[in-house]
């Protein structure tokens, strides 16, 4: 009996429809895979070391914990809607594809464009710290002076390399990284709530009185940063195995692991300094904080060893967001959004090649722009090479802060207009619950962008970083209006992905027949 969706063996065909590669290769992915994929992008390290020292130091806030649990229920909520949209359509373009088929083209369009700013800013900024990180390493264990520009190249090259291999060798390497990067956190954790500090096991982290303080805002636009990553499973949607079952079973399987995994990390964190310390010791030592509670716990060895990972986990991390970006320019290829040489994939690989070298591209252009404009030594607070990863990272999670909210406003329109709003009863709330906190949160990130990216209070930083953002969507609904007029037909295929080929195939059969 016909499920309705297509088989492996007839999306392969549709691959090679006209003798070209339109469609990403089926069956790649598991869930495992997938998972693995997804949780990477979120750099489990680089939040232990980077956003929980700053919510505790510059922020203030003592219940972080907590924050990570309040945070995971709210995209549980979001995840409700999301996860069962992602039963209906199949389209590496995700975001925008959702958007599209529940508020229309051209909110798809702006969509699009917003998605593909957002997740290659995020992936850029990650570059700078991690040329800045081995930078380090190399000055402090091999007495050598390299410039953190050159380690970023490097890294961008092994990315775009890898970017063009099959998806199912990607996730090896993530999933391998990113076992060990968080075995290693988990021992911290465990040693940390083994020798707790002076205060003893204290779970006063937990308590909501420690969420109070001007910082809250601030704190949730950094901490749901962190869970980047989870939203990314349906983009892999067309080279799973059972999408319908498997990318929603990955969602909620990543928010579920992220939320518990920080909560856990961030309170071990607390236990290990103590709650009345955290604050003061975090503004002081900054992301230096965990390798200095891991070496009085677990010694200098397991810490050198920590560093390595931090640099191997913000790797695989960018492999994950290259991965994504690579895939959303495919779609928009597809569609006609962007030229459809990115609507075509690798003969060999069935990787969005195209995609793939657009992404480097832009790295690179943009790390030599940091590169070239860094005159001073990266230790230097004001250095560009840090402002590259603190503006970029804001930039990111600001686009997709405002992707996820629109993606639940359309979740509940798409079934409603489907006339499953009664069935959909207990998912549509939750979406719309989940689309109205994270309007908060966008409202507060914009609000408070300037202590974001350490600006300062009056600069120009504070409403221009956010207006690129602001500009991408802007550009890209104009940009859908101009479709609509010029070209309705390419407008009238946003969003449909692979359906929209299977529909022209089956009108080009019936021409032939008829013929």
């Amino acid at each position: 009996m016909s499920t309705g969706r297509p088989s492996t063996s007839e999306l392969n065909e549709i691959n090679t429809y006209k003798g070209q590669e339109r469609a990403l290769r089926a069956g790649r992915l598991g869930t495992v895979g997938l998972l693995l994929s997804v949780l990477a992008a979120s750099a489990p390290m680089l939040v232990v070391a980077g956003v929980m020292p700053t919510v505790f130091g510059v922020m203030g806030i003592v219940g972080q914990p907590l924050l990570y649990v309040i945070l995971g229920v709210v995209l549980v909520l979001f995840s409700f809607g999301y996860a069962e949209m992602s039963r209906h359509v199949h389209n590496a373009g995700a975001f925008y594809a959702y958007i599209a088929r529940g508020l229309g083209p051209t909110a798809g369009a702006g969509a699009s464009l917003v998605a593909l700013v957002a997740y290659s800013a995020m992936q850029v900024g990650i570059y700078g710290i991690l040329g800045f990180e081995v930078s380090g390493l190399f000055a402090t264990y091999l007495d050598l002076t390299v410039a953190w520009w050159i380690p970023a190249i490097v890294a961008a090259a092994i990315v775009g390399l890898l970017g063009w291999l099959k998806i199912d060798l990607n996730a090896k390497v993530l999933g391998v990284l990113l076992i060990i990067e968080c075995a290693l956190v988990v021992i911290f954790d465990i040693a940390s709530l083994a020798d707790p500090g002076k205060e003893g096991l204290s779970m006063a982290a937990f308590n909501p009185d420690t969420l109070t303080g001007a910082g809250l805002g601030t704190a949730l636009c950094f901490c749901i940063a962190a869970f980047v990553g989870f939203e990314q499973a349906p983009v892999y949607a067309e080279e799973t195995s059972r999408p319908h079952v498997v990318v929603s079973r990955v969602m909620f399987l990543a928010v579920g692991y992220a939320a518990l995994f920080l909560a856990f990390s961030a309170w071990a964190v607390t236990v290990a300094a103590g709650p009345g310390s955290i604050v003061k010791a975090a503004g002081e030592q900054g992301p230096g904080l965990l390798f200095g509670l891991t070496e009085s716990r677990l010694g200098a060895t397991f810490t050198d060893v920590l560093h390595v990972l931090f640099v191997t986990g913000m790797f695989a991390a960018l492999l994950s967001f290259h991965n994504v970006v690579a895939r959303y320019a495919f779609a928009m290829g597809r569609e006609g959004l962007l030229p459809a040489a990115f609507g075509r994939t690798n003969k060999s690989s069935g990787a969005p090649a195209s995609g793939s070298v657009l992404q480097s591209a832009v790295s690179v252009a943009v790390i030599l722009a940091f590169a070239l404009t860094d005159d001073k030594p990266a230790g230097d607070p004001t250095a560009p090479v840090l402002h590259l990863f603190t503006w970029m990272g804001n930039i990111g999670a600001l686009g997709v802060i405002v992707l996820m909210a629109a993606a639940s406003l359309a979740v509940i329109v798409f079934f409603v207009r489907r006339g499953a709003a009664r069935h959909q009863a207990a998912r549509l709330v939750a979406s719309g619950l989940a689309g109205s906190a994270l309007v908060t949160i966008a409202v507060y990130t914009v609000k408070d962008f300037d202590i974001l990216v350490g600006s300062g209070p009056g600069s120009a930083l504070s409403w221009v970083l956010p207006g690129i953002i602001a500009l991408a969507l802007i550009g890209g609904l104009v940009y859908g209006l101009v479709l609509r007029s010029v070209k309705p037909e390419v407008h009238a295929r946003i969003g449909l992905g692979n359906e929209a080929f299977q529909l022209e195939k089956a009108a080009e059969s019936e021409t032939t027949a008829a013929v």
